[in-house]
C-alpha cells in the first residue's frame, strides 16, 4: 500500500530542514549550540503562549455571548 502523496513531501522537507540545521551547526561551532537552543526555547514558550492566550480570548467571548439567567 502506498503512502498519501502530501506524506513524502512533508518527509522529503523535513529531510531537507535537518541537514540545512547539521550543515550550520558544524558550520558556527559548538560554541553557538547553547545560543540556538535558547532561541528555539524562547521561539517555543513565545509560540505556546500565544496559542494559550487566543484560546482564553476566545472562551471569554463565547461566555459573553451567551444569554445570561436564562
Amino acid at each position: 500500500m502506498l503512502a498519501p502523496r502530501g506524506y513524502h513531501v512533508a518527509v522529503d522537507i523535513l529531510l531537507v530542514l535537518v541537514v540545512i540545521l547539521i550543515i550550520v551547526f558544524i558550520w558556527r561551532g559548538p560554541k553557538m549550540l547553547p545560543q540556538f537552543g535558547e532561541a528555539l526555547g524562547k521561539a517555543v514558550k513565545g509560540a505556546r503562549d500565544s496559542m494559550d492566550r487566543d484560546a482564553t480570548e476566545s472562551e471569554t467571548k463565547d461566555d459573553d455571548s451567551r444569554p445570561s439567567g436564562q
